[in-house]
């Protein structure tokens, strides 16, 4: 006993000593803080938002694609976030190879009760979602104990993602190194390498960033599967609009948050070509036809979207009133996330 406590000791001696040097090294002066990430941010959204849009519809095709079922993932990627509190409390930091080395992922403490007051789903559909990806062998429960099974489904590791979000970093970085809040130059590539060098650490912070999101339009919409349907038309007419910018080197005359959002619409207005039809819409997401026309039909009816002459979904002034709002809640989010990741690289 006496030597475990000597060695403990040591153990932590060395680390604070360790974690105090490092705090002396660190320049406070150039630590950005969340107001200067999301100020900054949303004013230059010209240069941003079509990035942005595509970063998360990604992100939601991924989520669909797993099981095709977005609940299924929220509730696999919730316990996982779970786990990955865990290692940061405990201070075991692990990289993007240690994480996926072994293909099962215990997950301690499993209970339906927290995972519908997280997911804010009701107790049914947690339950009922749980016992489905027990069936396909994701989940296997032994007592309060958990377990995924990470060689059961696909879209396992997140190589992609890291890469779209590596770059849209580099594009934030480079407006704000232009605006004289950070200085550190970097390239896609060293984003993608800090990251993975500390996943669990960036990975957790991400899904902090993502899962709030989809809670959030699950509520605002008639569900997720919803959103990602009327999200996906959104970054259609983002990327057209933001290429109808570009071609015309007008983009300081849209350079906020709102005017790009106001612009899209207008946009849309003035070009009936801009829309995308149902089977786009399925080819897109990979989500059923019957399907994309029952969910487009009540976004048709609540306001969200309306049809154009040649039968094509496009979205309606009042996404300016209803979703604006909580988009600016969501960028909240996205704003401490770019911020802690940007000081990690700041020190890396």
């Amino acid at each position: 006993m006496g030597h475990y406590l000597v060695d403990t000791c040591s153990f932590w001696v060395s680390y604070l000593g360790f974690t105090i040097m490092s705090l002396r090294q660190i320049d406070f002066s150039k630590v950005l803080n969340d107001d200067q990430v999301y100020d900054h941010m949303m004013k230059s959204y010209d240069q941003l938002g079509r990035d942005w849009v595509v970063h998360q519809w990604s992100w939601m095709n991924n989520v669909y694609q797993a099981f095709k079922d977005h609940y299924k993932y929220l509730i696999v990627i919730s316990l996982v976030e779970k786990t990955l509190q865990f290692y940061d409390q405990m201070n075991i930091q692990h990289t993007f190879d240690q994480f996926y080395s072994k293909s099962n992922l215990h997950i301690e403490k499993f209970s339906i009760t927290e995972l519908c007051e997280k997911l804010l789903l009701p107790k049914e559909t947690v339950r009922r979602k749980v016992l489905e990806l027990e069936k396909l062998g994701v989940l296997r429960r032994i007592k309060k104990q958990i377990i995924i099974d990470r060689s059961v489904f696909s879209q396992v590791k997140p190589e992609r993602q890291i890469k779209l979000t590596s770059k849209y970093i580099y594009l934030i970085s480079e407006i704000f190194i232009r605006d004289g809040i950070y200085s550190k130059k970097l390239e896609p590539k060293l984003i993608e390498n800090v990251i993975k060098k500390n996943f669990g650490l960036c990975w957790r912070w991400f899904y902090r960033m993502q899962i709030p999101m989809i809670i959030g339009y699950h509520e605002a919409f008639e569900d997720v599967a919803t959103f990602h349907l009327w999200g996906t038309v959104v970054m259609n007419q983002a990327f057209n609009y933001k290429k109808n910018i570009d071609e015309s080197n007008v983009h300081s005359l849209t350079p906020d948050y709102m005017k790009f959002n106001k612009g899209i619409i207008t946009d849309q207005e003035n070009d009936e070509t801009t829309g995308v039809s149902a089977m786009s819409l399925s080819d897109m997401t990979d989500i059923p036809r019957a399907t994309v026309i029952r969910k487009c039909k009540y976004l048709v009816s609540e306001g969200y979207l309306k049809l154009n002459d040649k039968k094509q979904y496009v979205m309606t002034g009042i996404n300016i009133d209803k979703v604006v709002p909580y988009q600016k809640k969501v960028f909240r989010n996205k704003a401490k996330f770019l911020r802690k990741t940007l000081n990690l690289l700041t020190i890396s």
